[in-house]
């Protein structure tokens, strides 16, 4: 594939511009005052695609916003790579914490990026690591080096659930047949020590509310008298977790897969530091629920956090007020064989039962998605790892991650098709987070790998 590399050395500068012109597109599609900016970037990346080579590039419009469809069929015989990515993006806020402008781009060195990151809304998660494909899908076909059929599917409401997902693919499952997915929505253990990960966590998210009085009360001449509706969600979320941290809610571990002292140990052996992790986050210790190590909380273990939470009177200066209502959003992680609608039921019923006398409960249920582990054995992974030792010079450590991506079981489910999730990112990132942002090494690295997982699936499926 030297060709191929030629061409994306010969284009870095091209291809960085391309991503940072891309990054400034406010493509937020929690937020309605964004519809506009989400089409764009929609439309950005149909025009990316459709100049990469790719044929037959379409928006196709949903309920919600639309996805974006290309493909480059060379050769029926061939294997065809079906890549997945969005383009929408994580609102900015909050927006003081950021040193530059989220949707303003600019390229920074720090310790672990000495070459330099970019820093924006998006860099990482998504725009950065679904671009490095379209970009190395574009070397492949200039260079004439293209080995397996490629198509793309690029969506707009990643970050809101990908409620609309589910129909297209099921609608349009015909056009999207492929031997293997291809997501880089994921990351590596660090820059010289590369990884792929091989499982996620599912998801089961809600929003409480706990009403008190019909309005909000004069907290001198009503408290002590009336429950407080903040008081109480705080003692109720307060509740969920036992001196251990193991979650209280009853059945909640009850089809949690216990992993064997064997595969625990397979996982100690991937490089942690305890203390850079916790300089990294600038905190003087870990947290979390007892007799699991880190590693292990963060991937195999479920968990249940608060995300928000609020209510009453939070403007400049005092105001004493008893307030009718407060609110909160919570997530919970899964781990393989929770069922998110039956962990959300479970949540439903217990955080219905605790609420004491004098306030009213409603849980709403928002998006989910089912944990996955993928197999190691596989062509597909094999390819992979074998596309990361040619590029770093030594194979990539199978890893499960805390995070959770639903449509990779959807996937499963409907398209019967596997995804190797070839992530780029770091821990480090801060996606999610003010100051996201995504190292050039990364960027780069990324697009000079893919090429030799065609390559290699390829050359596997001819075998």
């Amino acid at each position: 594939m030297q060709n191929t590399q030629n061409y994306i050395q010969n284009n870095k500068e091209k291809f960085l511009n391309e991503l940072i012109d891309l990054l400034r597109i406010p493509s937020i599609s929690a937020d309605p005052a964004y519809a506009t900016n989400v089409h764009d970037a929609a439309q950005s990346v149909a025009d990316h695609l459709t100049s990469a080579g790719a044929d037959n590039v379409t928006i196709y419009q949903t309920k919600g916003y639309p996805i974006v469809y290309g493909e480059k069929m060379i050769d029926p015989s061939l294997p065809t790579v079906l890549v997945y990515g969005h383009y929408d993006v994580q609102p900015a806020d909050p927006l003081e914490l950021w040193d530059s402008p989220a949707f303003e781009p600019v390229i920074k060195t720090t310790a672990i990026h000495p070459e330099g990151a970019i820093f924006a809304r998006g860099a990482c998660d998504d725009k950065g690591q679904m671009f490095m494909h379209v970009k190395a899908f574009e070397a492949m076909v200039k260079s004439g080096e293209l080995t397996c059929n490629a198509k793309f599917m690029i969506e707009g409401e990643e970050e809101v659930g990908s409620v609309h997902l589910g129909t297209f693919i099921k609608e349009y499952k015909e056009l999207l047949k492929a031997d293997i997915i291809l997501v880089s929505d994921t990351g590596m253990l660090a820059n010289d020590t590369p990884s792929i990960t091989t499982g996620l966590r599912g998801l089961s998210y809600v929003e409480v509310e706990v009403t008190g009085p019909n309005r909000d009360l004069h907290s001198g001449l009503y408290g002590g008298c009336v429950a407080n509706p903040i008081n109480i969600l705080a003692k109720m979320i307060a509740s969920l977790h036992d001196e251990n941290n193991h979650i209280t809610i009853p059945g909640f571990y009850d089809k949690v897969e216990e992993l064997t002292r064997a595969e625990r140990d397979e996982m100690a052996k991937a490089p942690f530091s305890h203390d850079a992790y916790c300089k990294a986050l600038d905190i003087n210790n870990v947290y979390g629920e007892a007799s699991y190590s880190t590693m292990e909380r963060g991937s195999i273990r479920p968990t249940l956090d608060v995300n928000g939470i609020w209510g009453g009177y939070t403007g400049e200066g005092a105001k004493t007020v008893i307030a009718s209502k407060a609110y909160a959003k919570i997530s919970m992680r899964l781990v393989p064989h929770q069922v998110p609608d039956e962990i959300t039921e479970l949540f439903k019923t217990h955080f219905e039962s605790i609420a004491p006398e004098g306030t009213k409960v409603v849980v709403t249920p928002h998006h989910g998605g089912d944990p996955v582990v993928t197999p190691v054995d596989s062509i597909a992974y094999q390819a992979a790892s074998k596309a990361y030792e040619t590029t770093f010079g030594k194979p990539a450590i199978p890893v499960r991650s805390g995070g959770s991506i639903p449509i990779v079981a959807l996937f499963e489910k409907v398209l019967g098709l596997k995804t190797v999730m070839m992530g780029f990112g770091l821990d480090s990132d801060a996606i999610h987070s003010p100051n996201e942002h995504y190292g050039l090494f990364n960027y780069y690295k990324g697009i000079e790998t893919i090429p030799y997982f065609y390559k290699n699936f390829a050359e596997a499926n001819r075998k």
